[in-house]
């Protein structure tokens, strides 16, 4: 009698065991426990303090409205604080610094935009290193470039750009030298073997009302930066620098149907962690995110913020970021672009 009890609750076990896993298929989280799997536990209580998301940037960025959406949801998720705290300043390496000497426990974020990809050919001397001092953990967003000029300029599309910056030496505005809108005016510089006067403001905000009052002839913009300002009729959108149109201007072409398809430009975010983190913290997280993701009410508050969500983690994430650090040396180096 013992021992058939003993057979039954093992095919018990091994029942529960197949179902555990082919939930865990459906839901991306571990069929068993780091710890049953020879993995490290720190990952089954995690997390259990609060947690310090740090934004290298001002509050009320396109950076900051996605690290505070991300924040919330996991904090609502997991009954733990994640306190969103903006180091701005050194064009985002004070927060990146704080982040990559930071214990490497899973209590400390970084969020990371294509600003840290061309930093690390933008300041080769910073005192910490962003490839081997912070582990890629996901991807969680992106959002395109938007090349606006005023309502009233005889510019209406990407080619009369081109053509106009071909006759005489056209102004840009940018939210700063290195920064996403002037790697993408350097780009298309170089497309389009023309040279534009380049007119770095400190935001994009002041570029913004600079362009509205004509003191400048085009910004190549963060998209939430000029997504009211091309609403209210201010501006002109000529193109958006992603592959697909946007879903809040599905009137404005993309650069490829504009006839630039290799203007392809995404301003995307991310989260890092200091290197050595446990793995499955990492993974732990990047699992969240990307669950966070497919809710339908999260997509919808992230495109409207004018974002679009993108999700990836891993060592495609990891190869992501060191394929944009490439492909901005290579045109940093080109430009010679220098940030004082």
């Amino acid at each position: 009698m013992e021992q058939r009890l003993i057979c039954s609750a093992r095919k018990h076990f091994s029942r529960a065991l197949v179902a555990l896993s082919a939930v865990s298929a459906l839901t991306g989280l571990m069929p068993l426990p780091a710890a049953a799997q020879g993995g490290d536990a720190s990952a089954a209580d995690y997390p259990n303090k609060a947690i310090r998301y740090v934004v290298p940037f001002a509050a009320g960025g396109l950076t900051d409205i996605m690290a505070r959406v991300v924040g919330h949801q996991l904090s609502e998720q997991w009954k733990k604080p994640i306190v969103v705290d903006n180091k701005p300043g050194g064009n985002a390496n004070i927060g990146a610094e704080q982040v990559a000497k930071a214990p490497a426990d899973g209590y400390t974020w970084l969020a990371v935009t294509l600003t840290h990809a061309s930093n690390v050919t933008l300041f080769p001397k910073l005192p910490f290193n962003m490839q081997k001092d912070l582990v890629p953990v996901v991807r969680i967003a992106s959002s395109p470039m938007v090349v606006v000029v005023p309502a009233n300029s005889p510019i209406k599309s990407m080619k009369d750009l081109a053509a106009a910056a071909q006759k005489s030496r056209l102004n840009a505005g940018s939210s700063g030298n290195g920064t996403p809108p002037h790697l993408t005016l350097a780009l298309f510089e170089s497309q389009t073997k023309t040279n534009f006067t380049h007119v770095p403001y400190k935001g994009g905000a002041p570029s913004m009302t600079d362009l509205i009052g004509g003191q400048i002839d085009v910004v190549f913009s963060n998209f939430p930066e000029s997504l009211a300002y091309v609403k209210s009729g201010k501006l002109r959108a000529l193109a958006v620098t992603t592959r697909d149109r946007h879903p809040l201007l599905p009137e404005v072409p993309t650069v490829a149907e504009a006839g630039y398809p290799d203007l392809i430009v995404e301003n995307w975010t991310g989260l890092m962690m200091p290197a050595g983190t446990p793995r499955p913290i990492v993974d732990k997280v990047a699992a969240s995110v990307a669950r966070m993701l497919a809710s339908e009410t999260v997509r919808e508050r992230i495109i409207t913020a004018g974002f679009t969500p993108a999700p990836q983690s891993g060592p495609p994430f990891a190869d992501y970021f060191s394929g944009e650090v490439t492909r901005w040396a290579k045109l940093i180096e080109e430009k010679h672009i220098r940030v004082e």
